[in-house]
């Protein structure tokens, strides 16, 4: 109880320390010293980002990153980092809106618009700018102002030259109807004494934080944007008087802070121009007969592609549409990014159940596979893995998939596809109806093939998903689960794999360049062993006539790794760690097929299999999904 209390007593000291309640002139003296407490909106919502830092990443260091992004330099800003996934570069694009905002430029006059299919993250992102006002240091404004607006409003234009001198700071905006009436009427146009205090941020509270949902076309209330005419005020003062002014509108509650329009394009047009005086004037109509209000705040504006196409077409939009930054937020694409979205998000559910690996990367191929546009270079399974920075070479050839060609064919790829919230209902709905509380990619998958059949989509899209489904991913994951029980078998898998990685190269390159190679133990020089490569070889189906060609590109491909500085490893050479892989698997294959099928094992077969299950364990498995997958391998991978 005692650090209860140790918490509260010192977050309530710390807010008062930040409360500030006193006349204009202790603000100014406040100014004096610390000028960034005047900042605009959009620099305060980018120094709320930067606070947090960010990591640039050279991709020259890291082979993964390069493949994925080429020679772009990428920032990764910790404010987004444990929420949001694969989708960096409309992160870096939104970041930039608001760095060239808060240097005032042209963006500080914009709205910043999110457009992308459901479920692809857009809502979450502004939910977490607005949070972070929420947490970020109180701003201070003229006490009882219901715009809570800067108090440096307060200095009239011919002083105002003056004081930005003294202060280091520039001066916008003028005082609202309200204050303006106070001034003269309270305090005798005596503007340094005018009360200034400290308020926070408040979402619920309606405090800095203004939101527009959409509005029924046969009743589009502009008094949701800028307030109203309190009628029963009218009896007691005239309508230009701006003590009947309610001003509590979207507009009058987002300033200094942000205004969200949700689902914006459902509105009527007409309904829209209050944003446009707002974004290019920084202004804003008063209710009634009154002048224009200064606004200054970040407006965010979000919807999906369709309505977007819509309003685009339409040229009678060109004024709002000049004045929007479109951020385009797709669905992720990279598969270990999006297996991070579903982990984030049981993480965050109460679900005990455990996971078996490979489980949520299966799912996560099969959401990715329908974002996919169809390739003339590659098939889909292999453009996932390019999309996933992992390097693929032509094979036959010593060429890299080009990932910036494989773009150029679909450059809306990721703007479609099955969405984040529809595979995680089905991983939601494995979990829930799991007897033993636990999943594996096998009752996955059939979760999926289940949901996909009972979708309202087209019949061509349904076939292609059930195909990812049961035919591609299945395919592969019938690969995966090959290796990881060769690997449960073979402890030194890697070492083994690597180990026939160097000793092709050897005799490889001994061959090509017509030399011998020298024992390692012994010293002996010894001619190049054919047979030992055919064996290799022939896992991929390379004929004896297409080996001389093959063993030239793996030399050529393993000199070019050397030139640019990269590491040699068995993964280096696709096609070469594909054949090596299968190598080792056919090696193993016969004895996983006896031991696993085998009802009734001897003693010896016994040790092993117990051994292929601890080892498996260790990797992630438990008793239950063990027993599963080893009797699902059995059935499906070794048939007689």
């Amino acid at each position: 109880m005692m650090d209860f209390s140790a918490i509260i007593k010192k977050d309530r000291e710390e807010r008062i320390k930040q409360r500030f309640e006193g006349a204009f002139l202790d603000y100014l003296k406040i100014l004096k010293e610390n000028p960034s407490l005047c900042m605009l909106a959009h620099q305060r919502m980018y120094e709320r980002i930067m606070e947090k830092g960010v990591d640039t990443i050279n991709t020259e260091e890291n082979p993964r990153l390069r493949r994925i992004y080429g020679n772009e330099q990428i920032k990764k800003y910790n404010f987004f980092k444990d929420d949001f996934f694969g989708i960096d570069t409309s992160l870096m694009k939104i970041v930039r809106y608001f760095h060239t905002a808060a240097m005032k430029g042209e963006e500080s006059r914009q709205v910043l618009y999110l457009v992308g299919p459901v479920g692809a993250g857009k809502s979450s992102l502004l939910e977490a700018l607005k949070k972070a006002l929420e947490i970020g240091s109180p701003v201070y404004t003229i006490k009882g102002c219901p715009m809570r607006e800067e108090p440096l409003h307060l200095v009239p234009k011919h002083l105002r030259e003056q004081f930005e001198k003294l202060l280091d700071v520039k001066i916008e905006g003028d005082l609202c109807p309200v204050c303006r009436y106070r001034l003269k009427n309270e305090y005798n146009g005596e503007f340094e004494k005018v009360p200034v205090e400290t308020i926070d941020f408040s979402i619920r509270s309606r405090k800095g934080v203004g939101v527009v949902p959409p509005v029924d076309p046969n009743n589009q209330d502009t008094s949701v944007l800028i307030g109203s005419v309190d009628i029963s005020k009218l009896d007691l003062y005239p309508e230009d008087d701006p003590r009947v002014l309610s001003l509590n509108g979207a507009f009058n509650v987002g300033n200094r802070g942000l205004v969200e329009f949700i689902e914006v394009f459902k509105n009527e047009v007409e309904y829209l121009h209050t944003m446009i005086t707002a974004t290019q004037e920084k202004s804003i109509p008063s209710p009634g007969k009154g002048s224009m209000i200064y606004f200054d705040g970040v407006i965010l504006a979000h919807s999906n592609e369709s309505e977007w196409n819509k309003f685009k077409s339409d040229h009678t939009n060109e004024a709002i549409l000049d004045r929007i930054v479109k951020v385009e937020i797709p669905y992720c694409l990279e598969l270990n990014e999006e297996v991070k979205i579903y982990e984030k998000i049981i993480k965050n559910s109460k679900f005990t159940a455990h996971i078996a690996p490979r489980t949520i990367e299966v799912a996560s191929m099969f959401a990715i596979l329908t974002r996919l546009a169809a390739s003339t270079k590659v098939d889909p399974l292999t453009k996932l893995k390019i999309y996933n920075g992992e390097e693929i070479v032509e094979k036959g050839t010593t060429k890299k998939v080009d990932i910036l060609e494989i773009r150029e064919e679909a450059p809306r790829e990721g703007m479609t596809g099955i969405s984040t919230r529809f595979i995680m209902k089905a991983l939601d709905n494995a979990m829930a109806e799991s007897e033993h509380n636990c999943i594996h990619p096998i009752s996955v998958l059939e979760v999926l093939v289940k949901s996909v059949k009972e979708m309202a989509i087209g019949d061509e899209d349904k076939k292609k998903y059930l195909n990812f489904l049961q035919s591609i991913i299945k395919k592969e994951y019938h690969k995966i689960l090959e290796k990881e029980v060769t690997k449960a078998f073979i402890h030194g898998y890697q070492e083994q794999a690597e180990d026939l990685f160097n000793n092709y190269l050897d005799h490889s390159e001994a061959y090509v360049n017509k030399t011998k190679i020298k024992d390692r133990s012994t010293g002996e020089e010894l001619e190049p062993d054919e047979d030992f490569l055919r064996s290799i070889e022939e896992q991929i189906g390379i004929t004896k006539s297409a080996a001389n060609g093959f063993r030239q590109d793996v030399t050529s491909y393993m000199f070019y790794l050397i030139r640019s500085g990269s590491k040699l490893e068995y993964k280096s050479y696709e096609p070469l760690k594909e054949a090596i892989e299968k190598k080792l698997t056919s090696s193993v294959k016969e004895l996983s097929r006896v031991i696993t099928r085998s009802k009734v094992r001897d003693k010896d077969q016994n040790k092993k299999y117990d051994a292929m299950v601890e080892e498996m364990k260790k990797n992630g498995y438990c008793d239950q999904c063990c027993n599963v997958i080893l009797k699902y391998a059995a059935n499906n991978l070794w048939k007689d």
